[in-house]
């Protein structure tokens, strides 16, 4: 089986020979995979034929989680999601936004989490103007990273 692991540069080729699939795009950290992430994943993967996850390089994930953070390195985040039954394909961004990568992609489908609206997702005005979607997933209640670091630093 070949990796799902594919550098900005790859997956672009990749993608343009999918030309008959639904695209759908997601970025994050995902930082400590937790159920959350898995259920927001597959809902993901439902709207579409090829999930791509990007994910924030070390460096990135430090800047906007603070210097704790990534727990996991970039390669280890990106072997864990790659073994998704529910992920195509996974690649990185170093920026402080994916809007480069969905710029280059440009996705049939832009999704995000329930915590973010329309005017705060990044790059949901391309994939409009070149005619996607942009969807919001409901989170699952009560999971997240930082929930599980705390409980953890409060053992």
């Amino acid at each position: 089986m070949k990796s799902k692991i594919l550098s900005p540069a790859q997956l672009q080729k990749k993608i343009r020979g999918l030309k008959q699939k639904k695209i759908v795009f997601t970025n994050g950290c995902f930082d400590i995979l937790h159920a959350g992430h898995v259920t927001y994943l597959q809902k993901a993967k439902k709207s579409g034929d090829f999930l791509i996850v990007a994910l924030n390089t070390d460096a990135s994930v430090s800047e906007l989680k603070g210097p704790s953070r990534p727990v996991n390195p970039l390669k280890d985040r990106a072997l864990v999601m790659s073994a998704l039954e529910c992920v195509d394909a996974v690649t990185w961004f170093g920026e402080e936004t994916p809007i480069k990568l969905i710029q280059k992609f440009t996705p049939h489908l832009l999704v995000k989490g329930g915590d973010y609206t329309l005017s705060t997702i990044v790059g949901a005005d391309w994939v409009l103007h070149h005619g996607g979607k942009v969807k919001t997933i409901p989170l699952l209640k009560g999971r997240s990273t930082t929930a599980i670091l705390k409980k953890k630093a409060a053992l």
